[in-house]
């Protein structure tokens, strides 16, 4: 522990409207599939911003479960990690899906934690083509990280990258209401 003052909850958290691929960051979160095996989306441009190495590393990790997160290099990336998580596909919201979304920020948590990460940055998990309503998917996010940032002091920043102007009107929102 140092003997600095607790910074306050609302100046750990930031929203931006930018590229996740850009940010000087020890870790970004990739949106990613079961089999971390590339796609569209966050996933696609991770993939090709960090070079083919990534996709080499990924290949050695044997796929991810829905809520599970798993851990690479970020290669030519400005962060120093990517942390991959499959978010839960919408079904409805009675498959489970609040519960699997949850899991995924604990579990990229968790590996903050276990890497003594200071900075990290998320996309919206699952509201792309998974078809996650934002709204729910905010509420969800903000959640998980008031917990995370509560028990995990040393985790200075996290940032919710907004990949387009509807997500990120609903994150400012919630935001506002929430942090």
């Amino acid at each position: 522990m140092s003997d600095r003052e607790p910074i306050p909850l609302a100046q750990r958290v930031r929203l931006v409207f930018e590229d996740i691929t850009t940010l000087k960051v020890d870790a970004i979160v990739n949106a990613a599939n079961n089999l971390l095996i590339g796609g569209g989306g966050v996933d696609g441009a991770i993939q090709r911003a960090a070079g083919p190495a990534l996709m080499t590393e990924c290949r050695l990790l044997g796929g991810c479960a829905t809520g599970s997160a798993k851990i690479t290099k970020g290669y030519n990336l400005p962060a120093s990690y990517v942390i991959h998580t499959v978010g839960p596909i919408w079904r409805g919201g009675d498959q489970g899906e609040p519960e699997l979304l949850a899991s995924c920020y604990r579990n990229c948590f968790k590996l903050a934690k276990k890497y003594r990460l200071n900075t990290i940055a998320f996309p919206a998990i699952s509201t792309g083509t998974y078809g996650y309503p934002k709204e729910a998917a905010a509420d969800v996010a903000i959640r998980e990280t008031k917990k995370a940032l509560k028990a995990n002091p040393q985790l200075e920043l996290v940032i919710f990258c907004c990949y387009d102007a509807a997500n990120r009107a609903v994150c400012e929102k919630a935001f506002q209401e929430r942090i």
